[in-house]
């Protein structure tokens, strides 16, 4: 079992990591691609869009597209990677996937939409309805946390600007959700058997 300090240690590094690929990815398609592997985005209804799925996280279009979402992917990645590293790799491939498939179902034909927004999104999701599945303390707590710090990132899933793909933000949302609900612990409210009359009532179970 990793002491504390280990597991700092394992998830700064797995942050960092991902993070520095952001970056190299960013200078590389801008000083040597000339923003070609823009290409490898999600390109909606398309069967070659398709690898975007993959691809588009880890490129971004500008510095300060690649800047603006190397701060949330931080924060709210290491919030969701306080319930566990293998948490933090579910709810990001959820993200991610969903987020992708629902970009290439309804996005804008002949667009390309790049940027790791749609998994940032889909922490922002995981964390504000983890507290509603699980309902714990902690976990409701993080959640208002995220509601009062994050909250504005909910008009992000709205089609206000073109240039921003709202249909990965939206999707991302949508999967962190459902992420929150698949990794949220069944809890049994388990009541004791009563006798009545020589049977055994039956005891009642409720997921939450």
């Amino acid at each position: 079992m990793q002491t504390i300090g280990g597991e700092l240690k394992t998830q700064v590094k797995i942050l960092a990591t991902v993070v520095s690929i952001f970056w190299i990815v960013f200078i590389l398609n801008g000083v040597i691609f000339e923003g070609r592997l823009n290409a490898f985005g999600i390109k909606p209804n398309d069967l070659t869009g398709l690898r975007g799925i993959l691809f588009a996280p880890f490129l971004h279009g500008s510095f300060y597209h690649v800047l603006s979402n190397t701060v949330p992917f931080i924060v709210l990645g290491w919030l969701v990677m306080l319930r566990g590293i293998k948490n933090f790799y579910f709810v990001s491939l959820m993200s991610a996937l969903v987020g992708g498939l629902g970009t290439w179902l309804i996005g804008s034909p002949n667009s390309v939409h790049i940027g790791a927004s749609g998994v940032i999104f889909g922490y922002f999701g995981y964390l504000l309805f983890r507290g509603y599945f699980e309902r714990s303390f902690v976990a409701i707590a993080i959640s208002v946390a995220i509601a009062v710090t994050y909250g504005g990132l909910i008009f992000g899933v709205l089609p206000t600007r073109s240039y921003i793909s709202w249909e990965g933000h939206l999707f991302g949302f949508i999967g962190g959700i459902i992420a929150a609900k698949l990794l949220s612990p069944i809890k049994n409210s388990t009541k004791t058997p009563q006798k009545r009359d020589g049977a055994i009532a039956p005891s009642l179970f409720y997921g939450v």
